[in-house]
């Protein structure tokens, strides 16, 4: 009778050690993403989106089309934040605004379409900077998913169906300090405060331009935001129309209120979405479009507000569209869920990628 020596007895056991540890590992790989432990999570990773080394800070061949702006430089350090179910990435970096002297986070997304589609391989994007509502000083709800929506997956959903721009997003924070004790910095900038209205309208602006292939005119920018953002959106299409062509305004604010503001009528005047509309209608333009959202369960007044707003100077240059959301509060989850009226609306105004020929 022959029996197995002991050198197969050892590998057979080998073998087996090692099928257990590979099936451990099986078994624990999405525990340990989700509690995000490396070397199981990607979470922190460098993140590129096309972006060339060095100072020019991006592709150096031609684009697409004369609407196109190549990345300017410098590239930012964006270190992932969540990788999505189609592979592309919410990635975030902490920016230094050297025009408003404001450091904070901002988070930033790019569809598929930017990153992985041969024909758009050299086109320009439009850019939807998203804000959120109150505390909005440690973050921003639309990087996440707010009562299960997603911003992200939904806008690439929405573009296959044709009732959206394949937009690049902007997530920033929207407050220097937590929203609470009735502080708050209305997305401007108050004196003797932080400069929000500068962080929003230009530093942020000039980080996707950095490091991302957009637009040049203001018909590929648009804003989008709720409750504080909502305003702050709203104010900053309405003070930079040169800027800024649409923007989505989700149960907003439509005048200034934060007690900072107090001894400085004339600024928070500067800021007031009603002072502003009569000026660009005075004006003659240009064209803006404002989208509203607002839940019948909220607030009466903001829906009041929004109506009045919209009677009175929903006109001329100044174009304006509610949607009255049945049984609806006031949230994120609540405007995600029903964004894409408002989203289609909005693209309709905006320009998107041009496919190389």
């Amino acid at each position: 009778m022959s029996h197995p020596s002991r050198r197969s007895t050892r590998a057979r056991r080998g073998l087996i050690a090692v099928a257990s540890v590979a099936a451990l590992g099986l078994v624990a790989w999405p525990v340990m993403s989700h509690y995000e432990i490396p070397p199981f999570t990607d979470k922190g990773d460098p993140v590129s989106y096309g972006q060339a080394d060095g100072a020019a800070g991006g592709n150096t061949s031609a684009p697409a089309d004369s609407r196109t702006l190549l990345p300017t430089g410098p590239k930012a350090d964006f270190k992932n934040a969540n990788t999505m179910s189609d592979g592309t990435h919410i990635s975030v970096v902490t920016l230094d605004g050297k025009k408003s002297g404001f450091k904070g986070k901002v988070w930033v997304w790019a569809p598929k379409e930017y990153t992985d589609d041969p024909k758009f391989a050299k086109s320009g994007f439009p850019v939807l900077i998203a804000l959120p509502g109150g505390p909005g000083n440690d973050g921003n709800y639309w990087m996440g998913t707010p009562g299960g929506f997603s911003l992200q997956e939904s806008i690439s959903k929405w573009y296959r169906e044709g009732t959206s721009k394949p937009f690049l997003l902007a997530m920033p924070i929207l407050n220097p300090g937590p929203d609470d004790k009735g502080i708050y910095w209305d997305g401007s900038d108050i004196p003797g405060q932080p400069k929000m209205g500068t962080w929003l309208t230009e530093d942020v602006p000039d980080l996707m331009r950095a490091n991302f292939r957009t637009l040049k005119s203001r018909d590929g920018w648009g804003f989008m935001g709720s409750s504080t953002g909502g305003f702050a959106s709203l104010k900053a299409v309405l003070k930079h129309p040169d800027k800024f062509k649409a923007a989505v305004a989700n149960g907003p604010d439509i005048v200034p209120d934060s007690p900072l503001w107090r001894g400085h009528e004339k600024e928070k005047a500067e800021n007031n979405p009603e002072v502003l509309a009569k000026a660009l209608a005075a004006a003659k333009g240009p064209d803006v479009y404002l989208a509203f959202q607002v839940g019948t369960k909220e607030n009466r007044q903001t829906m009041t507000d929004v109506k009045n707003f919209m009677a009175t100077y929903g006109k001329g240059p100044v174009h304006t569209k509610l949607w009255e959301i049945p049984g609806g509060t006031h949230n994120g989850a609540t405007y995600g869920r029903n964004m894409v009226g408002p989203m289609k609306w909005i693209s309709d105004q905006l320009e998107g990628p041009t496919p190389s020929s």
